[in-house]
Protein backbone atom coordinates (compact mmCIF):
# COMPACT_ATOMS: atom_id res chain seq x y z
CA UNK A 1 0.00 0.00 0.00
CA UNK A 2 1.38 3.33 -1.17
CA UNK A 3 2.21 5.82 1.54
CA UNK A 4 1.68 9.40 0.07
CA UNK A 5 4.70 11.51 1.96
CA UNK A 6 7.06 8.88 -0.12
CA UNK A 7 4.86 9.19 -3.12
CA UNK A 8 4.87 13.13 -2.92
CA UNK A 9 8.72 12.85 -2.22
CA UNK A 10 9.24 10.48 -5.33
CA UNK A 11 7.28 13.34 -7.67
CA UNK A 12 9.23 15.93 -6.16
CA UNK A 13 12.73 14.18 -7.07
CA UNK A 14 11.32 13.61 -9.87
CA UNK A 15 11.63 17.42 -11.23
CA UNK A 16 15.49 18.33 -11.54
CA UNK A 17 15.32 21.40 -10.07
CA UNK A 18 19.04 22.26 -9.73
CA UNK A 19 19.60 25.70 -8.22
CA UNK A 20 18.03 27.59 -9.22
CA UNK A 21 15.73 26.14 -11.38
CA UNK A 22 12.60 25.06 -9.44
CA UNK A 23 11.14 22.78 -12.55
CA UNK A 24 7.69 22.78 -11.35
CA UNK A 25 8.19 22.05 -7.83
CA UNK A 26 6.89 24.85 -6.17
CA UNK A 27 3.69 24.13 -8.59
CA UNK A 28 3.07 20.59 -7.47
CA UNK A 29 3.36 22.21 -3.81
CA UNK A 30 0.88 24.97 -4.41
CA UNK A 31 -1.98 22.97 -5.78
CA UNK A 32 -1.65 20.46 -2.92
CA UNK A 33 -2.21 23.91 -0.65
CA UNK A 34 -4.40 25.61 -2.50
CA UNK A 35 -6.85 22.51 -2.41
CA UNK A 36 -6.73 22.73 2.16
CA UNK A 37 -7.85 26.39 1.52
CA UNK A 38 -4.83 28.66 1.92
CA UNK A 39 -3.64 31.72 0.49
CA UNK A 40 -0.46 31.96 -1.90
CA UNK A 41 1.58 34.65 -2.92
CA UNK A 42 4.64 33.81 -5.61
CA UNK A 43 7.61 35.94 -5.20
CA UNK A 44 9.69 35.58 -8.08
CA UNK A 45 12.74 38.13 -7.45
CA UNK A 46 15.32 37.94 -9.96
CA UNK A 47 15.33 34.46 -11.52
CA UNK A 48 14.47 32.94 -8.35
CA UNK A 49 10.85 31.75 -7.59
CA UNK A 50 9.90 31.72 -4.40
CA UNK A 51 6.73 31.55 -2.71
CA UNK A 52 4.35 31.88 0.75
CA UNK A 53 1.06 30.30 1.51
CA UNK A 54 -0.98 30.86 4.66
CA UNK A 55 -4.13 29.15 6.32
CA UNK A 56 -5.70 30.78 9.68
CA UNK A 57 -5.44 33.88 10.95
CA UNK A 58 -3.65 35.21 14.00
CA UNK A 59 -1.25 34.07 16.52
CA UNK A 60 1.09 32.34 16.79
CA UNK A 61 2.21 32.13 12.88
CA UNK A 62 4.04 28.17 12.69
CA UNK A 63 5.99 28.53 9.72
CA UNK A 64 7.51 25.55 7.68
CA UNK A 65 10.88 26.89 5.60
CA UNK A 66 12.23 24.83 3.09
CA UNK A 67 13.87 24.92 -0.18
CA UNK A 68 13.09 23.03 -4.10
CA UNK A 69 16.37 23.41 -5.09
CA UNK A 70 18.63 20.27 -5.09
CA UNK A 71 22.91 20.69 -5.95
CA UNK A 72 24.07 19.32 -9.15
CA UNK A 73 24.57 15.28 -9.65
CA UNK A 74 28.38 15.48 -10.56
CA UNK A 75 28.68 12.39 -13.31
CA UNK A 76 25.38 10.71 -13.60
CA UNK A 77 27.03 7.67 -14.98
CA UNK A 78 28.61 7.54 -11.13
CA UNK A 79 25.25 6.92 -9.77
CA UNK A 80 24.04 3.20 -9.55
CA UNK A 81 20.69 4.64 -11.15
CA UNK A 82 19.38 7.98 -12.38
CA UNK A 83 19.70 11.27 -10.09
CA UNK A 84 15.74 12.16 -10.98
CA UNK A 85 14.49 8.75 -11.15
CA UNK A 86 14.04 8.17 -7.61
CA UNK A 87 14.22 4.22 -6.75
CA UNK A 88 13.88 2.41 -3.81
CA UNK A 89 16.74 -0.52 -3.32
CA UNK A 90 17.51 -2.42 -0.07
CA UNK A 91 14.60 -0.36 1.50
CA UNK A 92 16.10 3.36 0.73
CA UNK A 93 14.80 5.86 -1.55
CA UNK A 94 17.41 7.27 -3.65
CA UNK A 95 17.61 10.50 -5.78
CA UNK A 96 19.07 13.79 -5.53
CA UNK A 97 17.45 15.90 -3.27
CA UNK A 98 15.77 12.54 -1.08
CA UNK A 99 17.68 13.83 1.97
CA UNK A 100 18.49 17.56 1.06
CA UNK A 101 15.61 18.36 1.32
CA UNK A 102 12.64 17.05 -0.91
CA UNK A 103 11.40 14.55 2.14
CA UNK A 104 10.87 17.13 4.30
CA UNK A 105 9.11 19.36 1.42
CA UNK A 106 6.77 16.35 1.44
CA UNK A 107 6.27 15.49 4.73
CA UNK A 108 5.16 19.45 5.09
CA UNK A 109 2.29 18.87 3.18
CA UNK A 110 1.15 15.52 3.93
CA UNK A 111 1.42 16.32 7.77
CA UNK A 112 -0.49 19.72 7.38
CA UNK A 113 -3.41 17.92 5.24
CA UNK A 114 -3.68 15.61 8.03
CA UNK A 115 -3.40 17.61 10.61
CA UNK A 116 -6.06 20.17 9.48
CA UNK A 117 -8.30 17.37 8.84
CA UNK A 118 -8.22 16.00 11.89
CA UNK A 119 -8.36 19.97 13.81
CA UNK A 120 -10.20 22.20 11.41
CA UNK A 121 -10.69 25.17 13.91
CA UNK A 122 -7.26 25.48 15.09
CA UNK A 123 -6.47 28.80 16.87
CA UNK A 124 -3.45 30.28 14.85
CA UNK A 125 -1.57 30.52 11.31
CA UNK A 126 0.18 27.80 8.94
CA UNK A 127 2.48 28.80 6.58
CA UNK A 128 5.12 27.77 4.37
CA UNK A 129 8.25 30.18 3.14
CA UNK A 130 9.26 27.99 0.06
CA UNK A 131 12.35 29.42 -1.94
CA UNK A 132 14.82 27.99 -5.09
CA UNK A 133 17.57 29.78 -3.61
CA UNK A 134 19.56 28.13 -0.83
CA UNK A 135 21.85 25.89 -3.20
CA UNK A 136 23.15 28.50 -4.91
CA UNK A 137 23.94 32.21 -3.50
CA UNK A 138 21.11 32.64 -1.72
CA UNK A 139 20.58 36.26 -2.44
CA UNK A 140 16.86 36.15 -4.00
CA UNK A 141 15.30 33.55 -1.87
CA UNK A 142 14.64 33.10 1.62
CA UNK A 143 16.44 36.48 2.46
CA UNK A 144 14.39 38.65 0.10
CA UNK A 145 10.87 36.62 1.02
CA UNK A 146 11.99 37.90 4.92
CA UNK A 147 12.04 41.38 3.51
CA UNK A 148 8.61 41.20 1.89
CA UNK A 149 7.36 39.57 4.86
CA UNK A 150 8.28 42.69 7.06
CA UNK A 151 7.08 45.68 4.81
CA UNK A 152 4.18 43.70 4.75
CA UNK A 153 3.60 43.17 8.60
CA UNK A 154 3.66 39.81 9.27
CA UNK A 155 5.68 38.04 11.87
CA UNK A 156 6.46 34.25 12.36
CA UNK A 157 6.57 33.39 15.72
CA UNK A 158 7.57 29.63 15.77
CA UNK A 159 9.96 28.25 12.43
CA UNK A 160 10.46 24.46 11.88
CA UNK A 161 13.44 24.38 8.49
CA UNK A 162 13.18 20.92 6.76
CA UNK A 163 17.17 20.72 7.01
CA UNK A 164 18.60 17.07 6.88
CA UNK A 165 19.61 17.36 10.84
CA UNK A 166 19.94 13.77 11.99
CA UNK A 167 23.64 11.92 12.23
CA UNK A 168 23.00 8.39 13.56
CA UNK A 169 19.52 7.52 13.85
CA UNK A 170 16.28 9.54 12.47
CA UNK A 171 15.34 12.56 15.24
CA UNK A 172 19.11 12.37 17.41
CA UNK A 173 19.22 15.97 16.83
CA UNK A 174 17.73 19.05 15.99
CA UNK A 175 19.99 21.92 15.18
CA UNK A 176 18.91 25.24 17.58
CA UNK A 177 20.78 27.65 15.69
CA UNK A 178 23.94 27.71 13.84
CA UNK A 179 27.21 29.10 13.69
CA UNK A 180 27.71 32.39 11.75
CA UNK A 181 29.91 32.38 8.54
CA UNK A 182 32.60 35.02 7.40
CA UNK A 183 35.13 34.87 5.10
CA UNK A 184 38.14 36.73 3.93
CA UNK A 185 39.56 37.11 0.35
CA UNK A 186 43.28 37.94 1.15
CA UNK A 187 45.67 39.41 -1.30
CA UNK A 188 49.31 39.82 -0.07
CA UNK A 189 51.72 41.56 -2.33
CA UNK A 190 55.52 41.03 -2.34
CA UNK A 191 57.54 41.76 -5.48
CA UNK A 192 58.42 39.41 -8.65
CA UNK A 193 61.54 38.25 -9.30
CA UNK A 194 63.88 35.61 -10.44
CA UNK A 195 64.31 32.94 -8.41
CA UNK A 196 68.06 32.54 -8.64
CA UNK A 197 68.15 36.23 -7.50
CA UNK A 198 65.49 36.29 -3.79
CA UNK A 199 67.73 39.44 -2.85
CA UNK A 200 66.52 41.36 -5.60
CA UNK A 201 62.56 40.12 -5.06
CA UNK A 202 60.22 39.42 -2.15
CA UNK A 203 58.18 36.45 -2.12
CA UNK A 204 54.69 37.16 -0.74
CA UNK A 205 54.43 33.18 0.32
CA UNK A 206 57.32 33.10 2.36
CA UNK A 207 56.22 36.73 4.34
CA UNK A 208 52.32 35.48 4.47
CA UNK A 209 54.00 32.30 6.53
CA UNK A 210 54.59 33.69 9.84
CA UNK A 211 50.82 35.50 10.05
CA UNK A 212 49.38 32.75 8.86
CA UNK A 213 50.84 30.05 11.43
CA UNK A 214 49.73 32.83 13.97
CA UNK A 215 46.02 33.06 12.29
CA UNK A 216 45.73 29.36 12.42
CA UNK A 217 46.96 28.82 16.40
CA UNK A 218 45.18 31.52 17.33
CA UNK A 219 42.64 30.75 19.93
CA UNK A 220 39.55 33.46 18.69
CA UNK A 221 36.58 32.23 21.73
CA UNK A 222 36.37 29.15 23.40
CA UNK A 223 32.73 28.91 22.68
CA UNK A 224 29.62 28.05 25.33
CA UNK A 225 26.71 26.12 26.35
CA UNK A 226 25.57 26.03 22.87
CA UNK A 227 28.65 26.93 20.93
CA UNK A 228 32.32 25.40 20.01
CA UNK A 229 34.83 27.40 19.68
CA UNK A 230 34.97 29.72 16.81
CA UNK A 231 37.21 27.75 14.18
CA UNK A 232 39.68 29.46 11.58
CA UNK A 233 40.12 27.92 7.97
CA UNK A 234 41.89 28.02 5.09
CA UNK A 235 40.27 27.46 1.94
CA UNK A 236 42.15 28.30 -1.00
CA UNK A 237 46.13 29.52 -1.67
CA UNK A 238 46.63 30.30 -5.05
CA UNK A 239 50.08 31.74 -6.09
CA UNK A 240 53.10 31.79 -8.37
CA UNK A 241 53.14 32.52 -12.54
CA UNK A 242 53.27 28.30 -13.06
CA UNK A 243 56.92 28.38 -13.95
CA UNK A 244 59.66 26.97 -11.68
CA UNK A 245 61.96 30.08 -11.58
CA UNK A 246 59.87 32.87 -11.05
CA UNK A 247 59.08 34.43 -7.54
CA UNK A 248 55.25 35.13 -7.49
CA UNK A 249 54.67 39.06 -7.14
CA UNK A 250 51.18 38.21 -5.38
CA UNK A 251 49.49 34.99 -3.14
CA UNK A 252 45.98 34.90 -2.87
CA UNK A 253 44.29 33.18 0.18
CA UNK A 254 40.73 32.30 0.84
CA UNK A 255 39.73 31.75 4.57
CA UNK A 256 36.38 31.56 6.50
CA UNK A 257 35.28 31.66 10.31
CA UNK A 258 32.70 29.58 11.70
CA UNK A 259 31.84 31.61 14.52
CA UNK A 260 29.79 31.23 17.92
CA UNK A 261 28.08 33.83 19.35
CA UNK A 262 30.88 34.40 22.12
CA UNK A 263 32.36 36.74 19.41
CA UNK A 264 31.09 39.14 17.03
CA UNK A 265 31.61 39.47 13.36
CA UNK A 266 33.40 42.75 14.02
CA UNK A 267 35.98 41.52 16.70
CA UNK A 268 37.21 38.43 14.22
CA UNK A 269 38.08 41.58 11.46
CA UNK A 270 39.58 43.88 13.73
CA UNK A 271 41.85 40.42 15.22
CA UNK A 272 43.18 39.59 11.63
CA UNK A 273 43.88 42.76 10.68
CA UNK A 274 45.91 43.74 13.64
CA UNK A 275 47.95 40.47 12.81
CA UNK A 276 48.42 41.20 9.18
CA UNK A 277 49.58 44.41 10.41
CA UNK A 278 52.11 43.51 12.96
CA UNK A 279 53.49 41.43 10.46
CA UNK A 280 54.24 44.38 8.35
CA UNK A 281 52.25 43.02 5.41
CA UNK A 282 51.40 44.82 2.36
CA UNK A 283 47.78 43.37 1.69
CA UNK A 284 44.09 43.50 0.03
CA UNK A 285 41.52 41.81 1.92
CA UNK A 286 37.93 41.93 1.09
CA UNK A 287 35.48 40.40 3.21
CA UNK A 288 31.88 38.65 2.98
CA UNK A 289 29.78 37.79 5.89
CA UNK A 290 27.41 35.23 4.89
CA UNK A 291 25.20 34.70 8.02
CA UNK A 292 25.29 35.65 11.90
CA UNK A 293 25.32 33.16 14.42
CA UNK A 294 21.68 32.86 15.54
CA UNK A 295 20.50 30.70 18.71
CA UNK A 296 16.94 29.06 19.63
CA UNK A 297 17.09 28.50 23.78
CA UNK A 298 15.15 25.63 24.85
CA UNK A 299 11.55 27.23 25.00
CA UNK A 300 8.17 26.67 23.49
CA UNK A 301 9.42 25.64 19.71
CA UNK A 302 12.44 23.28 21.13
CA UNK A 303 9.50 21.49 23.49
CA UNK A 304 6.57 20.86 20.82
CA UNK A 305 9.61 19.15 18.74
CA UNK A 306 11.51 17.28 21.41
CA UNK A 307 7.50 16.03 22.49
CA UNK A 308 6.60 15.31 18.35
CA UNK A 309 9.36 13.07 18.55
CA UNK A 310 9.21 11.45 21.68
CA UNK A 311 5.76 10.55 21.16
CA UNK A 312 6.22 9.19 17.53
CA UNK A 313 10.12 7.41 17.95
CA UNK A 314 10.39 7.57 21.85
CA UNK A 315 13.44 8.51 21.27
CA UNK A 316 14.97 11.21 23.21
CA UNK A 317 16.64 14.01 21.04
CA UNK A 318 19.80 16.20 21.28
CA UNK A 319 20.49 20.03 20.35
CA UNK A 320 23.08 21.12 17.70
CA UNK A 321 24.21 24.12 16.67
CA UNK A 322 27.06 22.72 14.28
CA UNK A 323 27.03 22.21 10.32
CA UNK A 324 26.99 24.80 7.92
CA UNK A 325 24.62 27.43 7.08
CA UNK A 326 21.38 27.00 6.48
CA UNK A 327 18.03 29.76 5.60
CA UNK A 328 17.36 30.04 9.24
CA UNK A 329 20.04 32.33 9.39
CA UNK A 330 17.48 34.99 7.23
CA UNK A 331 14.79 34.06 9.47
CA UNK A 332 15.97 34.26 12.99
CA UNK A 333 17.09 37.75 13.62
CA UNK A 334 13.30 38.47 12.94
CA UNK A 335 12.85 37.22 16.32
CA UNK A 336 11.42 33.80 15.12
CA UNK A 337 12.13 30.63 17.39
CA UNK A 338 13.84 28.60 14.68
CA UNK A 339 14.41 24.69 14.68
CA UNK A 340 15.75 22.45 11.67
CA UNK A 341 14.33 18.91 11.86
CA UNK A 342 14.66 16.91 8.99
CA UNK A 343 16.34 13.38 7.62
CA UNK A 344 19.68 12.00 8.59
CA UNK A 345 22.37 13.75 6.61
CA UNK A 346 24.78 11.03 6.06
CA UNK A 347 24.73 11.24 2.02
CA UNK A 348 23.36 15.28 1.47
CA UNK A 349 25.31 16.29 -1.52
CA UNK A 350 26.84 12.91 -2.71
CA UNK A 351 26.06 10.41 -5.43
CA UNK A 352 23.85 7.89 -4.48
CA UNK A 353 22.19 10.57 -1.84
CA UNK A 354 19.15 8.44 0.22
CA UNK A 355 17.36 7.92 2.75
CA UNK A 356 15.31 4.80 4.35
CA UNK A 357 12.35 4.43 2.68
CA UNK A 358 9.88 4.87 5.76
CA UNK A 359 11.13 8.47 6.82
CA UNK A 360 8.89 10.74 5.20
CA UNK A 361 6.00 8.90 6.32
CA UNK A 362 7.44 9.30 9.99
CA UNK A 363 8.68 13.05 9.12
CA UNK A 364 5.08 13.80 8.21
CA UNK A 365 3.96 12.45 11.70
CA UNK A 366 6.60 14.07 13.51
CA UNK A 367 5.85 17.94 11.59
CA UNK A 368 1.90 16.98 12.14
CA UNK A 369 2.32 16.30 16.21
CA UNK A 370 4.61 19.73 16.34
CA UNK A 371 1.76 21.76 14.55
CA UNK A 372 -0.61 20.17 17.43
CA UNK A 373 1.68 20.80 20.42
CA UNK A 374 1.87 24.61 19.25
CA UNK A 375 -1.72 25.00 18.14
CA UNK A 376 -4.06 22.50 19.77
Amino acid sequence: MSDPTLDLTRALIERPSVTPDDHGCQDLMISRLEAMGFQVKRLRFGQVDNFWAWRGSGKPLVCFAGHTDVVPTGPVKNWTSDPFSPEIRDGHLYGRGAADMKASLAAFITSIESFVTEHDNYAGTIALLITADEEGPSVEGTVKVVDWLQKNDIKIDYCLVGEPSSEQEFGDVIKNGRRGSLNGKLVIEGKQGHIAYPHLAENPIHIAVPALSELINTIWDNGNEYFPKTSFQISNIQGGTGAENVIPGTVEIDFNFRFSTAVTDTELKQKVEAVLAKNKLKYQLDWRLSGQPFLTPEGALVDAVRGAIKTVLKRDTRLSTGGGTSDGRFIAPTGAQVVEIGPLNATIHQIDECISADIPKILSEIYRQTLVNLLI
